[in-house]
């Protein structure tokens, strides 16, 4: 490892970056130093430029997929070569924005039984009865389940934050149920042959994949779709916005809020126009030809 990779791992270390943002920022680091066959100390900040334009032009990385990349290549300028005046950061484009795919009850039963194993099934459960990122179902532990409570602890989510959630009643009988079978003890959701060792996020993705093409689901949204399901159902069974952000890790009440977009509580009470006007003038008058 090279003096200046070391250095940069330790400067991140020292401000308590994760352990993705870590292997993040220096692959962007090192791919830089690929790209010109250089050391990254000796490439003028105009060729970084010209490095982000190639990832967005030839390699076609989306918007956040380039601005992860440079905020990477920033902070190594900025921290590790010291250089103040370092900023690079690719504006955002105007984007039509999307609502999140949200499962009804039903779909999630059909999915759920589409599992080909207990653990996967479980892996899918826990995910959306507590709203739980990919990255913090792979982190769980068996400890971090307090059952007494009916709570789970999230150590260390999203912007290095706990936080509690919800242990949901029928998650904790098939937890049982799994504990006997699989043994689970350094992490909850573990490889075939990998007892002290978690689950990968890409290997997540691939479980949740398979079963949504098994179960028949051919819209878009992958995992995370179960967390946005997961906040989506409790606003329409009446709690509380504060709650849910709570229980999401979320740091401002303004990121929960696009749920209340998604739920369909108000849609169901109001009437279409059509409904009342129109079409009571026009019951019996379909002007057919009998």
């Amino acid at each position: 490892m090279s003096p200046l990779r070391k250095k940069m791992i330790k400067d991140m270390k020292l401000r308590r970056f994760s352990q993705d943002t870590q292997r993040l920022y220096v692959y962007a680091v090192e791919d830089l130093a690929k790209f010109y066959n250089r050391s990254p100390d000796r490439i003028s900040q105009e060729e970084v430029w010209e490095y982000l334009l190639h990832l967005q032009e030839e390699r076609k990385l989306k918007w956040s997929s380039c601005n992860s990349m440079a905020a990477g290549i920033n902070f190594f300028y900025k921290n590790t070569l010291r250089y103040p005046n370092t900023k690079f950061k690719i504006p955002k484009k105007k984007q039509t924005r999307k609502l999140p795919v949200i499962f009804s009850r039903s779909e999630l039963d059909i999915l759920f039984n589409a599992t080909e194993n207990l653990r996967d099934r479980l892996i899918l459960i826990t995910a959306y009865s507590a709203g739980l990122r990919i990255s913090e179902v792979v982190a769980l532990k068996p400890e971090h389940i307090e059952s007494s409570r009916r709570l789970i602890r999230v150590e260390q989510g999203k912007g290095n934050k706990d936080r509690y959630t919800l242990l949901s009643d029928r998650l904790l009988k098939e937890l049982k149920i799994y504990y006997k079978r699989y043994h689970p003890k350094e992490y909850l959701f573990y490889p075939q042959g990998g007892i002290s060792r978690s689950l990968t996020k890409s290997r997540v993705h691939k479980i949740f994949t398979k079963v949504k093409e098994k179960a028949g689901f051919r819209r878009d949204g992958g995992i995370h779709a179960l967390r946005h399901s997961f906040a989506t159902h409790l606003l329409e069974d009446g709690v509380d916005l504060y709650s849910i952000k709570n229980f999401l890790g979320h740091s401002s009440i303004s990121t929960t809020m696009i749920y209340l977009r998604l739920t369909d509580n108000r849609i169901k009470i109001i009437r279409s126009p059509f409904d009342i006007s129109v079409s009571q003038s026009m019951e019996g008058h379909h002007g057919y030809d009998a």
